[in-house]
């Protein structure tokens, strides 16, 4: 790695200047807000300034070949399209139309939906930008910088989705396509479960209808009248149980599966069925 240089301006603590210099990067500036973060985790900051200072660099880039393929191709109102590449690559979110028009207005630019779904259509066909539509939800677009790949990781409970990288699940998808005699063109891994954030309220007991589909949870308590448990007994369930939540559309029955057997309850009964989630 580069040595990295970092000159304090004296001054009041109000307007503490710290400024880093990184060899052959580039240089960011800091306020005293930062101060305590690079001063107790210095490996963390230094890794997410080199971090912040390459994106910086790609994005000056992608303005760069946007403006070229634009107007080599005679793309017309360039000026509010370029307007939109810029508001766009400003936020790290995957974002949708609607959210991409809230902040192109806080910017100042008041674009109609039609017309920024349109320049998306157009980044996309260029490569800027790639559409998804997670758990058949509503299409949203993020950064495609050439030669970055990640996967995500979606929670199904407050919908917010976070980005990963791990090099020994990459190597381990081209191992197993090279097994097959397969040819990869390209993948991407999805992966649905419920975040940190949400899993401290999630995991005391709780009525199984609230259970996510694809859960595993396990049956802590049956509570209701006797005839209730006798009827959830006689089935063949029982505390301690695991199960999978095959179906559950928050609406009318649903499906459920332990030891090799589906259950079909409904919600009157899942409700009297109190389960935790078992962490993996």
């Amino acid at each position: 790695m580069s040595w990295v240089l970092a000159v304090i301006f004296k001054g009041s603590r109000s307007h503490l200047k710290i400024k880093i210099l990184v060899q052959n990067q580039g240089e960011a500036e800091f306020g005293p807000k930062d101060y305590f973060e690079i001063a107790s985790n210095k490996s963390i900051f230094i890794e997410s300034l080199f971090t912040g200072i390459k994106m910086k660099r790609v994005h000056h880039r992608e303005k760069e070949q946007f403006q070229k393929l634009f107007q080599q191709e005679n793309i017309d109102e360039f000026e509010d399209r370029f307007k939109i590449l810029e508001v766009f690559l400003q936020t790290e979110r995957h974002i949708t139309v609607s959210e991409l028009v809230l902040l192109l207005s806080d910017n100042g630019y008041l674009l109609s939906a039609d017309f920024v779904r349109d320049t998306l259509k157009l980044m996309c066909r260029f490569g800027f930008a790639r559409k998804n539509r997670f758990d058949n939800g509503e299409v949203r677009y993020e950064h495609r910088h050439l030669g970055h790949h990640h996967d995500h990781m979606i929670c199904t409970k407050c919908r917010n989705i976070y980005e990963f990288k791990d090099e020994h699940i990459e190597k381990m998808q081209g191992r197993i396509a090279a097994a097959h005699n397969f040819h990869m063109l390209q993948h991407k891994m999805e992966i649905y479960g419920i975040c940190s954030n949400c899993l401290k309220d999630h995991i005391r007991p709780m009525p199984l209808i609230h259970a996510k589909q694809g859960e595993q949870v396990e049956i802590r308590e049956f509570t209701g009248g006797a005839s209730a448990r006798m009827r959830l007994l006689s089935m063949g369930l029982r505390i301690g149980d695991r199960i999978d939540i095959v179906t559950n559309l928050h609406k009318g029955q649903m499906v459920i599966a332990a030891d090799y057997n589906r259950y079909v309850l409904g919600r009157g009964l899942a409700e009297k069925i109190l389960v935790e989630p078992v962490r993996t």
